[in-house]
């Protein structure tokens, strides 16, 4: 075996979904699951940090955490959306099915 050569696995007789796919097949097939656990994260994180807000018993601290989630999950909200935006915009200038 010279340098550089590569022993790649071979899936020949299974069901592996990828066996003749690139990692273009596999972004696509995962990204639509990405987005929806980042809208379950998002969720899980608003309502974390209106437990904290509501918890909070007026100790300055406790509020500050809990608008920080707050503010941390809507930041994350709007990466989010952007991204999948992009995605879109690429899918129309290209041409290509992404999603």
């Amino acid at each position: 075996m010279a340098a550089g050569d590569v022993n790649l696995p071979n899936y020949e007789g299974t069901n592996f979904a990828f066996k003749n796919g690139n990692i273009g097949d596999i972004f696509n097939r995962v990204l639509p699951y990405v987005y929806v656990l980042a809208g379950l994260i998002l969720l899980l994180m608003l309502i974390s940090g209106g437990l904290g807000l509501m918890t909070a018993a007026g100790n300055p601290d406790k509020m500050k955490a809990g608008y920080g989630k707050i503010t941390n999950a809507l930041i994350g909200f709007l990466i989010v959306f952007i991204s999948y935006f992009v995605v879109q915009l690429v899918e129309v200038v290209l041409g290509i099915k992404i999603m």
